[in-house]
């Protein structure tokens, strides 16, 4: 028994250090801190990850709402995007963690949780299958390193839920044999929780694998089945509903976003076939992490022997074959047929990361390599002879039909060398000699890390200065800080030179732009018809101008370098520290300001360009336009103009086919990217008689642009009406505002906070209807006179969210303690299916011929003593007639080799 335990702990440790650390050679050879100065920051873990969890990090230290922030895109549901990217109870270690280690944190819980997927494997394949061997610890590598998690490792919010899948299966498994759930339903809760997104998929396998599991357990009895079924339903639901208290206010926030709505496919279509996806099993393949829907499904060269051999095996049944093999064939339809992939990805096409599901995929192929593997003594010389043959053929198949790009020629050597190697240990294993089996053992381990870490360095772990993205931190967050200590009122800053959209939560000031996947949607329309940047799931400051920066109260705006006419732009000096500096604007309206209703009516922000929309507003209130047009002429495909007096310029390209486009200035040059977004693209301030001459970098598409100038005076005339009747705030914090109003005729209070339906407005005391200000922003409609105004913020299904939790946690303990009285739902199954057993056992393939021991170690243990004497007792043998008694020939009872690997004969 102690012999047993200390094996389990041994294969759990080996597949948590391997891991971990091929991780750390790799950061160590990337130069990864503290090793060198580069980070490992990559995609949207650069762009949005850790902002967020600055954020997160600076409420959990200075006391801030979790319900609320208005450092994330003028103000947004932080509990929502909190459930969507920082829900991993892993993350509250942030309290441990200082502001300036807030990347090593992310950087290296990632290791960890790498480190634990391999755990949770290896865990999995000693629970599932009886025969207890350390080649647990390969597939657990494999596992761990395999190409999702190449591909994916840095989206560490998704690896809770790779970390979870195989005990959600385990308890899963146990669940449909009628014993305990809990397993189940507190893994599937915690996954839930976690990351709903790659939970959809994770659910979605259950509905497909619990129908597998009642054809290879039996589906004879109706009342088992239904039983089944049952239990199925209700602890799914009690998972679900573990989940709520964060799960309901992403559901109603995500309604909220461009991503709520569902355009089912009307046709059919298929990306590739099953050879170009088998052929990402070999390593060294480049991971695809665009739009060209390539699956990450490397899971280790030993996956070319041990699948066949899986197949071939005479040990395993023919009904678990067919049923594992219609699986497969299932998730190849599903990385290549359109309609299944949008299914699989929540009703939508994701808009890169293709494929999310496949570490299913991966799971599901190990366990059969796994199985192969443990019944390898049944296979004859001949079957591993064909194996590596079809292997070998595989390769040289592939490397002449398939095209793929990502695949270098050096993929196919290298991966028919792996091959060649793990066929070479199977080959040696079967004539073995008293010490040959502890060093194939050794040498399988040694190989596999190998190959796991080096295909890792090759695919994965791509790097960016560190230096570089926090070399302003320190002086951005003491400016902003001395700016705060003087000035206690409500204001948003604007970082001229940004790193990301998210600025604002990575330095916890109160910011414009957002790049989340919770990004309100009408927002991101109403940038984009005032002329700034937006996209799907982002809207930007970028391209802004005066008017739309007084609109949202930017009060102060950050510079690395000293602007250009200080005085004709509103700007007043305040402070340095180090290359950046901070200057007031002299125009930037309170919170709140009042609209007579007949001038948000003639506000027409359709009006047709960003110009028109500005300058509407602008006619609405009887002042003049702010954006004067400046003529050009076309230069072949370039568009020139001159500066006909000194002033702020701005360009918007008509072309939306230009994606790049610069701006040459004659002494000088600037780069615009994303040009067809539809934003105003910012020239800077020009001295009258300078000439600009804008160029298309897309290839085959000229410039039509329009070029406007930009009018302070208009806007000090505009500001003088907005700011007569404004908000004058008391007090403001995360959730809750106050402060008085006073309007002569009436109208409408609009605000420049997103319209989301969390928020409450009382005007003197009394709740009053939210007016929706052009569909984007808060209002409420004031009577003339002066009021006290409060919003309060509660995010819409968080109160309901809380009680199905509670709910939920009070059901799942009252049906532990009946279950554990009665039997009822659990117990009862078990003992129902006892009764049908003299059928199931005429019938041999109806039960998996691997079914799970469970808290029977004693039996285990003492099955493997008698291999153990089998083996002492077994003959050499060598060739095909080999019989698998004689080719388990033990070592002589030697305690090491024994721990390395025992194999256990079962008699059919």
């Amino acid at each position: 028994m102690e012999k047993h335990s200390k094996q389990g702990r041994r294969a759990c440790l080996i597949a948590f250090v391997v891991p971990v650390v091929a991780m750390i050679l790799i950061f160590i050879f990337r130069g990864i801190f503290p090793f060198g100065q580069e980070t490992f920051l990559r995609t949207d873990m650069y762009h949005q990850y850790a902002p967020f969890f600055s954020e997160f990090q600076y409420k959990l230290h200075h006391g801030g709402s979790l319900l609320y922030s208005w450092d994330v895109g003028l103000g947004i549901n932080f509990s929502a995007l909190y459930a969507y990217y920082l829900a991993s109870p892993l993350n509250w270690l942030l309290l441990l963690c200082p502001k300036g280690l807030i990347l090593e944190f992310m950087t290296y819980m990632i290791v960890v949780k790498i480190g634990l997927a391999g755990v949770a494997m290896c865990w999995y394949l000693r629970r599932r299958f009886p025969q207890q061997t350390l080649g647990c610890s390969f597939i657990a590598i494999l596992y761990a390193l395999s190409g999702y998690i190449s591909a994916y490792s840095w989206n560490l919010m998704w690896l809770d839920c790779i970390i979870l899948f195989p005990l959600i299966m385990l308890g899963f498994e146990r669940l449909v044999r009628g014993e305990s759930a809990m397993l189940y339903v507190i893994a599937l809760g915690l996954s839930i929780l976690s990351n709903y997104y790659i939970s959809i998929m994770t659910c979605i396998f259950m509905v497909i694998y619990f129908i597998c599991l009642n054809v290879l357990e039996g589906i004879g009895d109706a009342r088992v089945v239904g039983l089944r079924v049952l239990r199925f339903g209700i602890y799914s639901l009690i998972a679900g509903g573990l989940a709520a208290v964060t799960l309901l206010p992403e559901i109603y926030a995500l309604q909220m976003t461009a991503s709520s709505d569902v355009n089912f496919p009307q046709t059919a279509t298929q990306y590739f076939t099953i050879i170009d996806m088998f052929a990402r099993h070999m390593p060294f393949v480049e991971t695809e992490q665009g739009l060209d829907h390539w699956p990450n499904i490397y899971a280790g060269a030993l996956v070319f022997l041990l699948l066949p051999l899986y197949f071939m095996n005479r040990k395993i049944g023919l009904r678990e074959k067919i049923v594992n093999g219609l699986l497969l064939v299932f998730f190849y339809l599903s990385f290549s047929v359109n309609i299944l992939n949008f299914i699989w990805h929540g009703f939508h096409y994701p808009n890169s990361l293709p494929c999310r599901q496949s570490f299913i995929y991966i799971f599901l192929i190990l366990v059969l390599c796994y199985e192969a593997w443990l019944d390898r003594a049944a296979s004859s010389a001949r079957e591993v002879n064909a194996s590596f043959g079809m292997a070998i053929a595989f390769l040289l198949v592939t490397q002449k039909v398939v095209t793929d790009d990502a695949i270098h020629f050096s993929v196919f050597y290298l991966s028919g060398l792996f091959v060649l190697l793990y066929y070479g240990f199977l080959y040696t294993e079967r004539t073995r000699t008293k010490r040959t089996h502890r060093w194939t053992a050794i040498a399988m381990l040694v190989v596999v890390s190998v190959e796991a870490t080096l295909n890792m360095a090759v695919t994965s772990v791509t790097t960016t200065s560190r230096t570089a993205y926090v070399s302003d931190n320190q002086d951005v967050e003491k400016l902003v800080q001395a700016v705060r200590a003087e000035d206690d009122g409500f204001y948003r800053f604007e970082k001229i030179t940004r790193k990301t959209k998210d600025d604002g939560a990575w330095m916890n000031f109160p910011s414009v732009s957002l790049f989340s996947s919770t990004a309100y949607a009408h927002c991101s329309d109403f940038f984009k018809r005032m002329g700034m940047e937006s996209s799907t799931n982002a809207y930007s400051i970028t391209g802004s101008t005066p008017l739309m920066n007084m609109l949202m109260s930017v009060k102060y705006d950050i510079y690395s370098e000293e602007p250009q006419a200080l005085g004709e732009m509103g700007l007043s000096y305040i402070a340095s520290s180090g290359m950046t500096s901070i200057y007031q604007t002299e125009f930037a309206l309170p919170l709140g300001y009042m609209l007579p209703g007949s001038a948000l009516d003639a506000w027409d922000t359709h009006a047709g360009t960003p110009a028109l929309a500005q300058n509407s507003l602008c006619e609405a209130l009887d002042c003049a336009p702010v954006m004067d047009s400046v003529l050009g002429e076309f230069y072949d495909a370039d568009y020139s103009f001159t500066a006909d007096q000194a002033g702020e310029y701005y360009a918007y390209v008509n072309n939306a086919a230009v994606k790049q486009v610069s701006a040459n200035y004659g002494y000088t040059e600037k780069s615009f990217n994303n040009v067809d977004r539809g934003y105003l693209l910012e020239l800077g301030y020009l001295e009258a008689g300078d000439t600009v001459t804008l160029h298309s970098k897309t290839e085959g598409q000229s410039v039509s642009a329009d070029v406007y100038r930009f009018d302070y005076n208009a806007l000090r005339a505009l500001q003088d009406v907005l700011q007569d009747e404004s908000l004058e705030l008391t007090s403001w914090k995360d959730t809750k505002l106050s402060g008085t109003i006073t309007t002569e005729k009436g109208g409408v209070m609009m605000t420049s906070i997103p319209y989301d339906p969390g928020w409450k407005i009382f005007v003197d005391g009394v709740e009053t209807d939210i007016t929706e200000v052009k569909d984007t922003f808060l209002g409420v409609e004031l009577t003339p006179g002066t009021h006290t105004i409060e919003l309060r913020f509660m995010p819409q299904g968080l109160v309901l969210g809380g009680l199905i939790t509670v709910l939920s946690l009070v059901m799942l303990l009252a049906i532990w303690l009946i279950t554990r009285r009665f039997g009822l739902l659990s117990d009862g199954l078990r003992e129902y299916e006892e009764l049908t057993q003299e059928d199931e056992d005429a019938d041999p393939s109806a039960t998996t011929e691997h079914a799970v021991v469970e808290d029977d170690e004693a039996a285990v243990f003492e099955e493997e003593l008698q291999a153990e004497d089998d083996l002492n007792t077994a003959a050499p043998a060598d060739g095909d007639d080999a019989t698998p008694e004689a080719l388990a020939e033990d070592t002589n009872g030697n305690e090491d080799d024994a721990d390395l690997e025992i194999i256990a004969i079962h008699e059919e």
